[in-house]
């Protein structure tokens, strides 16, 4: 079974991409998703965010146009991070549900580093793109991390 899995093409491997959407630019969706087709198909798309929200209005037309699917969370508590919690949660959940190579996680939040650990422990690469801010825990953990400003 593992030979298998190592003879599959890169068309074949499966990703799951899953965008804080809070943390990134929408700008930005067109060049992560051409870096991401080098190691394979990111069969599902999902962007979590408070869609009323007025900083993400500028996403709509991304998300339309490249077929990622908007996860509405709203904001319960000044201060928390709902958002996060429902990629981690979403993220466990297409673990354990789905046939999937990979994970990509676009983010600048080292709060999802136990989850990179998690998915890595369970047999999945993990992709991350951020911002130059993000934490060294957060890049090192992923098994390849590559900045946004850096994608053209």
């Amino acid at each position: 079974m593992e030979n298998e899995d190592r003879s599959r093409t890169t068309s074949d491997r499966r990703i799951a991409l899953l965008i804080d959407a809070d943390n990134v630019s929408h700008g930005k969706i067109a060049a992560i998703l051409a870096e991401l087709s080098k190691y394979g198909t990111a069969n599902i798309r999902r962007a979590y965010g408070d869609w009323a929200s007025a900083n993400l209005r500028n996403w709509k037309d991304k998300l339309h146009n490249f077929a990622i699917r908007p996860i509405q969370q709203f904001t319960y508590s000044a201060g928390k991070n709902a958002t996060d919690i429902a990629l981690v949660i979403d993220a466990m959940e297409l673990l354990y549900t789905q046939k999937l190579d990979a994970f990509c996680l676009a983010s600048s939040d080292a709060d999802f580093t136990p989850l990179v650990m998690q998915l890595k422990a369970n047999g999945h690469e993990v992709y991350g793109f951020g911002e130059r801010k993000t934490p060294t825990p957060f890049i090192n953990a992923c098994t390849t991390f590559l900045y946004l400003d850096s994608l053209d």
